[in-house]
């Protein structure tokens, strides 16, 4: 559904210009991008978590077009300090890749530093010790691996067709939601189940995520800041608010620890209203951190200024690797219309 919604804009976009003609008032400031993984499209016919990779080609699009528009390409810390200051200047972005992939050094950095676009990797200090899974690639193997899907959700058990590409993303769509809503401790372990089952191996931290040597060795590079994205990704409003906190501070003192520098930016894990809301940025406040993003999709007010540890990003996505599609989204209009005009979203 959100799909459809999200095309059916684009599309309205395209052939109307709206976007262009609201810009001035809808762009704000400027926009913080999210990216996950940036590689190669491998062409899978399965690929459920398509929506988390770009190719470096898209990325090279990207940032010609925030060139283009006349945008500045920051830092965090120059992001903080803009949308700081008393008055505001040229619009900006600031480029952040969520949870560590190996791929941002392989292949978005290069193309950063010919831009010379400053960039923020956001760590999970499990994922760069290899003792953290990555649960919605576990999912996604098991599924890959199954003909069928025998699980019990909530309750409810499940057999789902999976013998095909099409019945496999049927089955992936229909688990996911319905997963995502137990406890977390609950969904992982049916997942880390079902991956056994299908005769799969958790070692997705070690082949796809940079460790403690290889985050060392990319921090070198002036262009790049590394974030704190906790220490197990997890939903943190789904846990007390010990381990929230825990999860916080632990991990960007281990982070400033391995890699001797200042950790003052985070990343909730997910970062929907669902796994971050007023208890994470009060305590994100609490622990002096500069800024904290969400993945609430917006870009950037004034009003945020109040609000610096709640800011929204832009997704920068896999499914929508088009240049009209980053122009809509850069322009704010999509937001302004999702929102019913609010700039805000910060509760």
């Amino acid at each position: 559904m959100k799909q459809t919604i999200l095309a059916a804009g684009f599309a309205l976009f395209r052939a109307t210009g709206l976007h262009r003609l609201v810009a001035p008032l809808t762009a704000g400031e400027g926009a913080i991008l999210m990216l996950h993984h940036v590689r190669p499209w491998s062409g899978a016919a399965f690929a459920p978590n398509r929506l988390l990779e770009i190719t470096p080609e898209y990325l090279e699009s990207v940032l010609g077009a925030l060139v283009a528009q006349g945008y500045d390409l920051v830092s965090m810390d120059e992001a903080h300090a803009r949308l700081k200051a008393p008055r505001g200047g040229r619009r900006f972005a600031a480029l952040t890749f969520d949870d560590g992939y190996r791929d941002v050094a392989q292949f978005a950095a290069p193309i950063l530093r010919r831009f010379r676009a400053p960039y923020t990797i956001f760590v999970t200090t499990g994922f760069a010790d290899q003792t953290a899974p990555l649960w919605w690639l576990e999912l996604e193997d098991a599924v890959r691996l199954l003909d069928r899907v025998e699980i019990s959700v909530g309750g409810e058990a499940l057999s789902l067709p999976a013998g095909t590409p099409e019945a496999k993303a049927a089955a992936f769509a229909r688990l996911y939601p319905s997963l995502r809503g137990l406890p977390e401790d609950e969904m992982r372990g049916l997942i880390a189940d079902l991956l056994a089952r299908a005769g799969g191996a958790r070692d997705h931290a070690a082949r796809l995520c940079m460790d403690w040597t290889e985050l060392a060795e990319l921090a070198r590079d002036p262009l790049c800041a590394i974030g704190v994205h906790t220490i197990t990704h997890p939903m943190l409003a789904k846990h007390d608010a010990a381990t929230m906190r825990r999860e916080l501070a632990e991990s960007r003192a281990v982070i400033e620890s391995r890699l001797g520098r200042p950790a003052t930016h985070l990343a909730y894990p997910v970062g929907d209203p669902t796994s971050a809301g007023a208890r994470e940025f009060a305590a994100a406040r609490e622990l002096g951190f500069a800024s904290a993003v969400t993945t609430r999709p917006g870009v950037l007010f004034r009003g945020h200024a109040a609000h610096m540890t709640a800011l929204p990003r832009l997704s920068i996505n896999g499914l929508w690797q088009t240049p009209g599609a980053f122009e809509a989204l850069l322009s704010g209009a999509p937001f302004a219309l999702w929102n019913r005009g609010r700039r805000l979203n910060v509760s």
